[in-house]
Formats: structure tokens, C-alpha cells, sequence
């Protein structure tokens, strides 16, 4: 029996390697996506430190530092504001790669039916070459030994 050969296997191979480029893509964006996050959320929660310290302040030497951090805070916000549109811009990237993930998955997987169910017509059709091929060597064998019954009855008779 000849091997089985699908004429898309090329395509099939080039949509899992691109679909494993694009997950590792996919998990780049993701850590950086993180970084981000964790970035932004340090910076909140040293604004929160600096509040709360201010906070528990004697009222005296507050005055003074609180001054200092109203001075600082536009730069802290400038900071924060700037982090959170680049967690929304890394967010936005993300989906976009997920959404190509997807299509290349779901693309493959098609791929992948269509090669299960093009074997599975191949193994049928070799079954029935097979079956073909038998029942011509059982009428060849049983037309032989016709044959040499007629040759052995007409040498007898």
C-alpha cells in the first residue's frame, strides 16, 4: 500500500509555525502588559504611602511637606496618566494579537479536519483496491483450478 500524501501538509505546517510565532508574541505583549500594570500600580501605591505619611504628620511639619508633594503631585499624575494610556495601548495590542491567534487556530484546525478526513477517504479507497485486488486472485485461483479439472477430465476421459 503507497503511503499517504496530502497535497496541504505544506500549509498546515506553516499555519502551526505561525501560530506558535504569534503566541510568543502574544505572551511578549503579555509581560510587558504586566510590567506596565505593576509600574503604574507602584507609583499609585507610593502616592498612597506619602499621603498616609503626610497624614499621620504633627500638623507642624505637614505644612511644610505638604507643600513639597502638592509641588510634586502634577508630576506624579503626568506619571500615572502616561502609564495608564500605555496599559490601555498594550491592553488594545494584546486583543489584536489575540483576535490573529484565533484566526490563525481556527484556520488550522479546519486545516486539520480537512487532512483527517482526506486520510480517511485514502484508507477507504485503499481498502477497496485491496478488496478489489483479493477477489481477483480468488477468481483467478478458482478459474485455474477449473482449468486443471477440465485438463485432468479430458486426459482421463
Amino acid at each position: 500500500m503507497k503511503r499517504f500524501t496530502w497535497r496541504l501538509q505544506r500549509v498546515l505546517d506553516i499555519k502551526i509555525k505561525e501560530e506558535q510565532i504569534k503566541r510568543a508574541e502574544l505572551f511578549e505583549i503579555t509581560q510587558k502588559l504586566a510590567q506596565a500594570q505593576n509600574e503604574l500600580l507602584t507609583q499609585k501605591r507610593i502616592l498612597e504611602d506619602i499621603i498616609n505619611s503626610l497624614a499621620e504628620e504633627h500638623p507642624r511639619n505637614r505644612l511644610d511637606k505638604q507643600e513639597l508633594f502638592l509641588k510634586c503631585s502634577a508630576i506624579n499624575d503626568e506619571l500615572i496618566k502616561k502609564l495608564e494610556s500605555k496599559v490601555k495601548e498594550i491592553e488594545k495590542r494584546q486583543k489584536e494579537k489575540i483576535n490573529e491567534v484565533l484566526k490563525v487556530k481556527k484556520f488550522r484546525k479546519s486545516l486539520e479536519k480537512l487532512r483527517v478526513e482526506a486520510k480517511t477517504q485514502y484508507m477507504k479507497e485503499q481498502e477497496k483496491l485491496e478488496q478489489k485486488e483479493a477477489d481477483e486472485m480468488t477468481t483467478i485461483g478458482f478459474a485455474r483450478k477449473i482449468i486443471q479439472r477440465n485438463k485432468a477430465d479430458s486426459f482421463i476421459g
